[in-house]
């Protein structure tokens, strides 16, 4: 690994890099893939996002309605093969947000993560073997997959020990992804994604995105639960911090082939972010038990060591959670129906 930090990039660097290129993405109408769709439209990329627009998962077309007619969207499932061999044609970048991602679902029904997370990531890297092997894959992981670690902040090399089927299927298809590189020469980047917040995500519930679903209790004068004593540690990053890292992985030729941890420098606890929270409207917190299910799948404190990332793109994030915070009350403010 190249562990000499380049020159940080500019917007610049990634207009020169990006602009004309075409860019697949998949998951492209949910949080992660609108927002990337939001930034690359900006630096000049032909898009076609593909979303299948499953119940809860956060697909929603008002997330990019703002792009108009600049970007194709194809409602089709990542595991629909025909429809995959037919848009990874001519692309020259895909990022893979398509997934299971609810790990409470997993808890009592495992097949969706076994069928979307490795299934579909299995139909994606054969799309590409048969029609398309240059094109470079950037798959969005998550924190989850290393499960309960004794040693903090996790670095890459922390052994996964993932807890439920839906971190487990999310392992798996980095392995599949993997595979398809070392086998078959597809360049890949790996991105293991911590809690990530702001505008575009769902709303309508409290499955996933824990940050989100503080900030629509407080927009609505409801109490937000704090689990436990509150003292439990996540590195939460906003989303345009994670999608500048994510641009600056697809871009960095000795990012390939590698896994990186996606997070925020500065841990806090649930009990910090939802003072934050509270400071700017005026709604209470309180101390809330731990559900059964939340209680099974809860692996404790975690923040991710982000010195990989940052040795080799020069990225750290530049958002801090006040910040971060402030900005997604803002957009919620103005959006909330659109996302309830």
């Amino acid at each position: 690994m190249n562990t000499t930090a380049p020159r940080s990039l500019s917007e610049q660097d990634l207009k020169a890099a990006l602009s004309g290129k075409r860019v697949l993405i998949l998951g492209g109408l949910g949080f992660l893939g609108s927002s990337l769709a939001v930034r690359l439209h900006r630096l000049g990329a032909k898009l076609t996002l593909v979303d299948a627009m499953i119940e809860e998962y956060g697909g929603n077309p008002f997330n990019v309605a703002e792009l108009g007619e600049a970007c194709a969207v194809n409602y089709c499932d990542i595991r629909d093969r025909t429809a995959i061999e037919w848009l990874v044609r001519g692309q020259d970048y895909v990022f893979h947000s398509a997934a299971q991602v609810c790990h409470l679902k997993s808890l009592c029904d495992p097949f969706p993560d076994i069928d979307i997370n490795i299934t579909g990531t299995a139909v994606l890297m054969e799309a590409l073997r048969k029609h398309n092997p240059r094109a470079k894959v950037i798959k969005l992981g998550s924190r989850g997959q290393y499960g309960p670690v004794l040693k903090l902040p996790a670095t890459e090399e922390n052994l996964c020990q993932p807890k439920g089927i839906y971190e487990i299927s999310l392992l798996a298809a980095e392995h599949i992804i993997g595979s398809y590189q070392r086998n078959h020469g597809i360049p890949c980047v790996l991105a293991r994604l911590t809690n990530i917040y702001g505008p575009r995500a769902q709303m309508r519930h409290n499955k996933f995105g824990v940050a989100n679903w503080f900030i629509r209790l407080a927009l609505e004068g409801k109490p937000i639960p704090v689990y436990g004593d509150g003292r439990i540690m996540r590195d939460f990053l906003y989303i345009d911090d994670c999608v500048d890292a994510l641009l600056y992985l697809s871009i960095v030729p000795e990012a390939e082939g590698q896994t990186f941890n996606v997070g925020h420098s500065r841990p806090s606890s649930f009990l910090e972010l939802a003072e934050v929270i509270t400071s700017m409207t005026d709604t209470p917190w309180e101390f809330t038990p731990f559900s059964a299910e939340r209680k099974t799948q809860e692996p404790g404190d975690f923040f991710s060591d982000i010195t990989k990332i940052h040795s080799v793109t020069g990225w750290s994030p530049v958002t801090e959670l006040r910040e971060g915070v402030a900005r997604t009350l803002e957009y919620y403010r103005e959006h909330l129906p659109k996302y309830l």
